[in-house]
């Protein structure tokens, strides 16, 4: 029998470890709320994106009876034009699959939307998105246009940048500068990405506040601690379309 702390015995302990550890440092602190948010873009072909989107919004009570559509937009700025974006809630990753599994028998919602609107879509993406443990979902105080910052994280997960990205939105958020909606974490899709939603009046309130911003010494000291973890930053404005619950 080997002996307690032999070296056979410490290797097997840190084996034993090891995933925990490297989960740990991938995903940070442990994901209490199992509620996933799905991210989908669709990029459609030139001149297709109104026609796909009349035919959603004819046929969204097929798809919303089977789960919850959080909001769905089109991209003005900020990346390819002639793109969808929009965000499904589910329990967790069996309620997925399940409705998943709904969806491939429901033959009303094929017939009506999906077959008739492959041919109009060049690309389709996901992503797999928790709200960071410090974050809920909010609501917009009434109808405008959001804005989404995506941040890609330096390698560590939210263990290593997560308490200073935390500072930097709280810092813009707690001055009015706008309404915070949500902040999502990939957990399938590129790691370390973080999708900042923000809520605006219109795109020229956005420009005053954050005009305002850079002159506001809080916000300017919480930036500055957080970019040290930062890759690269896109941001994307987006419109929400009539059949958006978040508008």
């Amino acid at each position: 029998m080997l002996a307690l702390g032999s070296r056979p015995t410490r290797l097997l302990a840190a084996l034993t470890l090891a995933p925990q550890v490297w989960s740990s440092f991938t995903t940070g602190a442990k994901q209490y709320d199992e509620t996933i948010y799905e991210f989908r873009t669709y990029s459609l072909k030139s001149s297709k994106m109104n026609e796909f989107l009349e035919n959603f919004k004819r046929n969204v009570h097929l798809r919303t009876s089977h789960s919850e559509l959080v909001g769905y937009w089109s991209v003005e700025f900020g990346g390819r034009l002639n793109k969808a974006f929009h965000i499904w809630k589910y329990d967790n990753f069996a309620h997925r699959a399940a409705i998943r599994k709904a969806l491939g028998r429901d033959t009303e919602w094929q017939g009506k939307f999906l077959i008739p609107n492959l041919p109009l879509i060049d690309k389709q993406e996901s992503e797999i998105t928790h709200l960071l443990s410090w974050c809920k979902l909010e609501k917009p105080p009434k109808e405008g246009i959001y804005e989404m910052v995506i941040f890609q994280m330096k390698p560590g997960g939210p263990l290593l940048w997560e308490e200073a990205l935390k500072k930097a939105i709280h810092a813009y958020a707690s001055q009015g500068y706008s309404k915070l909606i949500g902040v999502f974490h990939t957990d399938y899709g590129a790691l370390d990405r973080v999708h900042v939603l923000w809520w605006y009046e219109n795109a020229d309130n956005r420009a005053a506040g954050r005009h305002r911003s850079h002159e506001d010494p809080r916000v300017v000291a919480a930036v500055q601690e957080s970019v040290s973890y930062l890759v690269s930053q896109q941001n994307m404005l987006l419109i929400p379309t009539s059949f958006s619950p978040l508008k």
